[in-house]
C-alpha cells in the first residue's frame, strides 16, 4: 500500500521553472540550449506574426502550462503552441490545439522514443490535433509532423521545404530552412 501523496496543479503553480504533472508527479525540466532556444523562438514568433494577421486564436511560447485531466497525465509544457482558448494569467485550461516539441541532446534512444510517443499520445488524447517533434541536432534537421487522425504515421519536412500544422492552424505554415540558424547566424 502506497501512502505517498500525488502532486497536484497547486503544486505545479510553486514550482520555479519549466515542469509538467505526470503520472502524479512532478516532472521537472531542464535548460535547454541555444539552438532549441532559437528553435522555439522562430516558431513562437512566425505563429504570432499569424495570430495577429488573421485575429483568431492565441500563439503561446515556451514554458506555458496547459491543464489537462488524463489518467496519467494533468499538464503539458510545450515549447511552441497555438491555442483557441481562453489565454489568461493562470495556466491554460484544455491542451493546444498545436504543440510543438523541440528535441534536446537528451532525447534519443529507444527511452526517449517511447517517451516522446507516450507524451504524443497524452497530447491526442486530450485533444490537440497536431503535433511536431523537431529535430535539430541531426545531420538533416527535420520536423515531422503528427496529426491526431492519424498518430502513428508522421508527414517529414526537411529543409527547402515548407512545414505546416493543419488542421490545427488553418493557413499557417512555415519554412524548415526558417527554423534552423544558418553557419551565419
Amino acid at each position: 500500500m502506497s501512502t505517498k501523496t500525488e502532486a497536484t496543479i497547486d503544486d505545479l503553480y510553486r514550482v520555479r521553472g519549466k515542469a509538467e504533472l505526470v503520472g502524479g508527479e512532478i516532472v521537472i525540466m531542464s535548460p535547454t540550449g541555444g539552438l532549441h532556444g532559437q528553435v522555439a523562438l522562430r516558431i513562437g514568433a512566425s505563429l504570432l506574426a499569424h495570430e495577429m494577421r488573421t485575429r483568431r486564436g492565441h500563439a503561446v511560447g515556451d514554458n506555458v502550462g496547459f491543464v489537462v485531466n488524463l489518467p496519467t497525465r494533468r499538464s503539458f509544457s510545450p515549447d511552441a503552441a497555438y491555442h483557441f482558448g481562453r489565454v489568461g494569467a493562470k495556466f491554460v485550461e484544455g491542451a493546444p490545439t498545436f504543440a510543438v516539441e523541440i528535441r534536446s541532446e537528451g532525447d534519443y534512444g529507444p527511452a526517449a522514443e517511447k517517451e516522446m510517443s507516450d507524451k504524443r499520445a497524452d497530447y491526442f488524447a486530450s485533444g490537440t490535433q497536431v503535433v511536431w517533434d523537431i529535430d535539430p541536432h541531426g545531420t538533416d534537421a527535420v520536423v515531422l509532423v503528427y496529426r491526431g487522425s492519424d498518430p502513428d504515421r508522421p508527414t517529414v519536412y526537411r529543409r527547402g521545404e515548407i512545414a505546416e500544422g493543419e488542421p490545427a492552424v488553418p493557413g499557417w505554415t512555415m519554412p524548415v530552412d526558417d527554423l534552423f540558424p544558418t553557419e551565419e547566424s
